[in-house]
């Protein structure tokens, strides 16, 4: 009993360690928060772009992103074929790669014949809106792949059994039934895809740059006013991702139903 409870100690001690420098992160920002200068950057015609950009952005490519990923987790999860375990390694990407690398190899793709022709006949994507979602797209997939195919491996295949046997279509096994169950685990990956696609820096500012009230988001807000020497701004657009990013993460909480374990 003793060895239990000097275990749970340490343990409780090592995730209050944790939370005490993230927490201690966060309070020092407020050392140069200024509420009177403050008020005015956050009312700024700059502030308001980045933000409603980035707010917007991330909601784009996560629903893309979301169209994209429920099929391809769906065949990852369900069906053995060649090449699969390369696909699903090439998911981690955005995981091994860093951002930066990542919005470099979309800017070398275009510099080629049919990334050229693609830039040139279905938009451009370099240094606008269309490239900063582009940017947070190609962060995001490849991860709400990944979380979906999870949720989608906890449902039974038994269920899909059932319903063929029955004489369901694999269309209408996977529309009404797979679906159905994976509702709340989709949401809940979709919510963090938002959050990783908010907060997305590195390929943005490679592929669409850092250009005022066009496409500067709030993230390469707290970059570019950091490297002006801004650090009242930069405190500012660093509460704004805080605010939101913990905001977002406790609703994907709530949606996700996580809850402590009670003391026996």
């Amino acid at each position: 009993m003793r060895i239990t409870v000097g275990l749970k100690r340490t343990l409780i001690i090592n995730a209050l360690g944790i939370f005490c420098l993230y927490f201690l992160l966060v309070v020092s920002v407020f050392y140069f928060f200024k509420p009177s200068i403050s008020l005015s950057i956050l009312t700024s015609s700059r502030t308001i772009y980045s933000l409603g950009l980035s707010l917007f952005a991330a909601t784009a490519a996560t629903l893309i992103a979301i169209i994209l990923a429920i099929p391809s987790a769906y065949a990852l999860s369900r069906y053995d074929f060649r090449l699969k375990p390369l696909v699903d390694a090439f998911l981690e990407l955005p995981l091994v790669v860093s951002p930066a690398a990542l919005g470099a190899m979309v800017l070398i793709f275009f510099n080629n014949p049919v990334g050229s022709w693609i830039n040139e006949h279905a938009g451009n994507f370099i240094f606008t809106v269309s490239g900063v979602i582009l940017a947070q797209l190609v962060a995001v997939l490849g991860i709400a792949v990944r979380l979906i195919k999870a949720v989608m491996d906890e449902v039974p295949v038994r269920y899909e059994h059932v319903a063929r046997s029955l004489g369901a279509s694999p269309y209408y096994t996977f529309k009404n039934i797979v679906l159905p169950i994976c509702k709340g685990g989709v949401i809940s990956a979709s919510i963090l895809t938002w959050a990783k696609a908010f907060g997305e820096f590195g390929a943005t500012i490679t592929i669409a740059g850092s250009i005022p009230n066009k496409t500067e988001t709030l993230p390469i807000a707290v970059f570019m006013r950091l490297s002006s020497a801004d650090i009242e701004g930069a405190v500012v657009m660093i509460l704004l991702s805080v605010i939101i990013g913990l905001g977002i993460l406790y609703i994907y909480k709530r949606l996700s139903g996580h809850k402590g374990i009670p003391d026996a």
